[in-house]
C-alpha cells in the first residue's frame, strides 16, 4: 500500500466514520470540475468508490451530476459521520426556510431540497462504470469531458 492510500483511508474514516481499505486506486485526483477532484478506488471487498472533494462548496445535487458526467452510476451516497439522517434532516431545514409555516407532508416534498444539502467531501459507492470508461473534466474538450481511465465495473446485486 502506498502512503497516499493510507491517508485516504484515514481521511474517510475521520469524515465518514467508516473503515474502508483501499486495495487499488483506479483514478487518482482526476479533475471533475474547475476546482474539484475525484479519486476512484476499489476496496479490499471489491466495492468501487468515488471520493469527490472541491475547494469551494458542493451539494448532493452537484455530486450526483459529477458522478453521472464521469460516466458512472451511483449505488449509494454515504453521509458524513455515518449520520443516516443527514440528507433528510438538512433537506427538511431547507424546506422550512423556504416555507416557514408549512410542514412537509411527503418525501416527494424533499426531493429538490436534498439536492441542496452541502456534501463536501463526498463518498459515493459506485454501482457501474458505463461502457468501461471513467471520464474526467477537461475545459478544452468539446463537451468539457474526456476519457480519463478505462475501467470496467458492474456491481452484482445480491439478494
Amino acid at each position: 500500500m502506498e502512503h497516499g492510500e493510507n491517508n485516504l483511508e484515514k481521511y474517510i474514516e475521520a469524515a465518514f466514520n467508516i473503515q474502508v481499505n483501499v486495495k487499488t486506486v483506479v483514478a487518482d485526483k482526476i479533475p471533475v470540475g474547475v476546482s474539484s477532484a475525484a479519486t476512484v478506488f476499489l476496496s479490499d471487498r471489491g466495492t468501487l468508490y468515488a471520493f469527490i472533494a472541491t475547494h469551494g462548496g458542493q451539494t448532493l445535487g452537484d455530486v450526483k451530476k459529477i458522478v453521472a458526467r464521469m460516466n458512472m452510476k451511483a449505488d449509494q451516497f454515504l453521509p458524513p459521520h455515518d449520520d443516516k439522517d443527514y440528507f433528510d434532516r438538512i433537506a427538511k431545514q431547507k424546506f422550512t426556510e423556504v416555507f416557514p409555516g408549512r410542514k412537509y407532508t411527503h418525501d416527494s416534498d424533499l426531493i429538490f431540497y436534498r439536492t441542496l444539502v452541502p456534501y463536501n467531501p463526498a463518498l459515493v459507492q459506485i454501482m457501474e462504470v458505463e461502457n468501461g470508461i471513467i471520464k474526467q473534466y477537461d475545459s478544452d474538450a468539446v463537451d468539457n469531458w474526456r476519457v480519463g481511465v478505462k475501467f470496467g465495473y458492474r456491481r452484482i446485486a445480491t439478494i
